[in-house]
């Protein structure tokens, strides 16, 4: 199947849709300066993930990949929202979701650590409440952060998640780059937790570990008929899984990426471009900052 990049029909199909589903990936982020994983400048291109993504690799080396997390971390509190998280955000907002598709619910869920779609819905609540003049709490969506986020603590120790935006977490990592791994940092001057002392851990779901949310996420999409893959290569189980599914008990599909891939011939809409240009004008037709005064 040839996937359409027709506006109109694909606006008509998230009209009728009942339960809508968008899987995010990296590159939603990408114009927010946060750098891709598997493009061809992408970070698992300069580095191999199994000396810095999995609980091995922490276990053998926490020092390097510390040093690797502590810029990942820096790249995230620098960073801010771009149009593609906030037309996303305004999607979560049921008022505004019925402009555009009157009897749908719709999930997010986002495979990136950044924060930034988390980020995006939380300003996009303050601003939907700001523009109706009143206290009153705003209903939004659920939003599955399914690799957990790069700014959250683990301890080892005794398990206390916690979210730390300081930087840097500890003096040893103040020198620390994305690019150069610097010296060996005695365990003892890494992270530790405040509570118990215990050598705290980047709070991110690495490769062997088990996504959050799982059962939740998969009985969103064995209901959704139709899921948005934004910014995704669909390489990592199980998220990878997650258009095929919809796919196979009658839903659609469509994909927003930079670039077209070999599996997007399941889908029935294909459109091409940074996805903070494309998702923006194919959902609304223009700025998301407009959809949003639509609706106060």
């Amino acid at each position: 199947m040839v996937p359409s990049s027709n506006i109109l029909d694909f606006r008509q199909v998230l009209h009728d849709s009942k339960n809508i589903v968008a899987v995010v990936g990296a590159g939603v982020s990408a114009a927010s300066g946060i750098p891709t994983w598997r493009d061809s400048d992408g970070i698992w291109t300069a580095y191999d993930p199994a000396k810095l993504a999995t609980p091995q690799a922490f276990t053998a080396n926490p020092s390097l990949v510390w040093q690797h997390y502590h810029a990942l971390r820096d790249r995230a509190l620098a960073a801010v929202p771009n149009p593609a998280h906030l037309a996303l955000a305004l999607l979560c907002i049921p008022d505004l979701l019925r402009g555009i598709a009157p009897l749908a619910k719709f999930t997010l869920v986002t495979q990136n650590i950044d924060g930034l779609d988390a980020l995006a819905l939380e300003r996009t609540i303050e601003s939907y409440r700001a523009g109706r003049g009143n206290g009153d709490t705003c209903e939004a969506s659920r939003l599955y952060e399914m690799h957990g986020r790069v700014l959250d603590t683990l301890c080892t120790s005794c398990d206390r998640r916690q979210c730390d935006r300081t930087s840097p977490l500890c003096p040893a990592l103040a020198s620390s780059s994305l690019r150069t791994a610097g010296d060996e940092i005695h365990s003892k001057d890494l992270p530790r937790c405040l509570h118990c002392g215990g050598l705290l851990r980047p709070g991110v779901v690495w490769f062997d570990e088990v996504p959050h949310h799982l059962r939740e996420i998969w009985e969103v999409v064995d209901h959704a008929d139709l899921c948005l893959l934004i910014g995704t290569s669909s390489q990592v189980q199980p998220a990878a899984a997650y258009a095929y599914e919809v796919v196979d008990h009658g839903g659609k599909v469509a994909v927003f990426n930079l670039e077209q891939s070999v599996d997007d011939d399941h889908c029935e809409f294909l459109f091409l471009g940074p996805c903070a240009e494309t998702l923006p004008a194919v959902l609304f037709g223009n700025e998301p900052g407009h959809a949003l005064s639509q609706g106060e």
